[in-house]
């Protein structure tokens, strides 16, 4: 007897290792497809930026042939998946289908019709949590309510990880990845029925050279720092943890690195976590060896704040999964009222890196030219956006994840809302200096120099102040804002907001 064909349906989970709900789905049954449906809502939405939809392609290309390699194939739909899973299920004579859970509320409540749909035609459904370490449901204060603060999350985070560990392999409950499948059983649509065979022709299926929602490419790959595909993040991984020299890898001295822009101090792994190219699991088993190989305590410490990182990614990802809301607006309720001014010419001159003030411009010509930006550049943007510019920090916020290849709602929310103090954060007002950032951070303006070839020739000094002599501007412009007035101006619109 023919084992039972199941569905595998990928999301943002686009690899075979460590893949939690396909590794359940292969125990259960050899007989397993995979399949992406490429869903116009999402693909055509104006936050989808060009260098995500060229992440997508890219990882798919590789995550088909992982598949053939396997033993069976990846198939591409296009159109609404509530609709297209069950007929393709119908159609492949699969009882199941399986994914993996997603936090964001659009998600969720697709999920939930996907899975009544399904279970109406009398298909079963399985799912379960793969890109957190730690579920949601199982992160709590002590009062049993959802964590709001970053500090005490962290804490209980960590605890609930470290005693995962000790469990072992990810299929038993613990952090150790798993492989992936192998000696799949491929679904051949010639030996269908002649009723599924028609529901099949009748299914939009693409081959992925000709699927038009994803786009045509993006220009800017060569300049992202994030590669696509399965075997690129390991890759990445690997070099970023042990420096492909067994230790001393770039993350032994992530902190201070990671702060300084104009350097190679970040993993570049950030789409490979979003777009799932990359587990969790995997970058804290990377981070554990890397660990057990560090010759100092200053490594050791880095190792630690790269961990915290990846906390922070989970503490947005559970915020936004009890509360939804925060997708919408402000995490606190006197920021609903706030007077924004949202001068347009303002916004034009932020998102095309023509401000006056180097290091905003050169951030966001970054962006717009690799589809990313360094973490410690976006909280800068994000500060000179909403308090020097005063602008809601929500047109922000779509405008990075209509740019940004990493683009994920959780985190880029998170972000936008802690740089606007709007969100979780007990900080009630934090106000950058763009040029006491620049000072800092780029202080021999390499970064700068890099973005703004225009103003290579101006003196180091005058590109972090941002107070550039007329003749030596040549066509770049003066400052459209002088941030010590614009500070005051924000305090005294803060102040006016109500204090619960």
């Amino acid at each position: 007897m023919s084992p039972e064909r199941w569905l595998f349906w990928h999301r943002r989970d686009l690899r075979l290792a460590d893949n939690l709900g396909l590794a359940a789905a292969a125990a259960a049954t050899p007989a397993l497809t995979g399949v992406v449906v490429l869903d116009p809502a999402e693909l055509n939405a104006p936050t989808m930026a060009p260098a995500r939809r060229w992440f997508w392609r890219e990882s798919l290309r590789e995550l088909g042939e992982r598949w053939q390699a396997a033993g069976s194939r990846l198939l591409l739909l296009e159109g609404d998946p509530v609709e297209l899973l069950p007929q393709l299920a119908a159609a492949a004579g699969a009882g199941v289908v399986a994914w993996n859970r997603d936090g964001e509320p659009l998600g969720r409540e697709r999920d939930r019709r996907v899975a009544a749909a399904l279970q109406a035609a009398g298909r079963k459904v399985l799912v379960d949590w793969d890109q957190l370490l730690i579920a949601p449901e199982q992160l709590r204060t002590g009062g049993g309510d959802p964590y709001r603060v970053y500090g005490p999350f962290l804490r209980n985070w960590r605890g609930q990880v470290e005693r995962k560990a000790l469990l072992g392999s990810a299929a038993s409950g613990g952090l150790e990845p798993v492989a992936a499948p192998s000696g799949l059983l491929d679904l051949n649509p010639e030996h269908l029925s002649d009723a599924q065979r028609q529901i099949w022709d009748r299914l939009p299926l693409r081959q992925l050279d000709t699927a038009s929602l994803l786009g045509e490419g993006f220009a800017g790959a060569e300049l992202c720092p994030c590669r696509p595909g399965e075997a690129a993040a390991l890759a990445q991984l690997q070099a970023f943890c042990d420096g492909g020299s067994g230790g001393d890898g770039p993350i032994s001295t992530y902190e201070p690195a990671r702060n300084i822009p104009s350097e190679a101090g970040t993993s570049g792994l950030s789409a490979a976590l979003a777009l799932g190219t990359l587990s969790p699991r995997q970058a804290w088993a990377a981070a554990q060896q890397a660990r057990g190989l560090a010759r100092s305590e200053e490594a050791l410490a880095a190792i630690t704040v790269w961990e915290q990182e990846l906390a922070w990614r989970e503490f947005y990802q559970q915020a936004l999964f009890h509360f939804p809301e925060l997708a919408d607006g402000p995490y606190r309720p006197q920021w609903r009222h706030f007077p924004w001014e949202n001068d347009p010419e303002r916004l034009q001159a932020w998102g095309d890196g023509l401000t006056g003030m180097p290091i905003i411009d050169a951030a966001m010509r970054q962006l717009s030219a690799s589809g990313w930006m360094h973490n410690r550049c976006r909280m800068i943007v994000a500060s000179y956006l909403v308090k020097d510019l005063i602008c809601d920090w929500r047109l922000g916020e779509r405008h990075f994840m209509a740019h940004l290849v990493d683009g994920d709602l959780a985190a880029n929310n998170g972000g936008w809302q802690w740089s606007a103090s709007s969100g979780m954060d007990p900080k009630p007002l934090r106000i950058f200096n763009p040029a006491t950032q620049a000072s800092k951070f780029d202080p021999e303006a390499n970064y700068i120099r890099h973005w703004l070839p225009e103003l290579r020739h101006v003196t180091t000094r005058d590109l972090i102040s941002g107070d550039i002599a007329p003749l030596e501007r040549r066509g770049y412009p003066e400052t459209i804002v002088v941030h010590k007035e614009q500070q005051a101006r924000f305090k005294a619109l803060y102040a006016t907001l109500p204090r619960s």
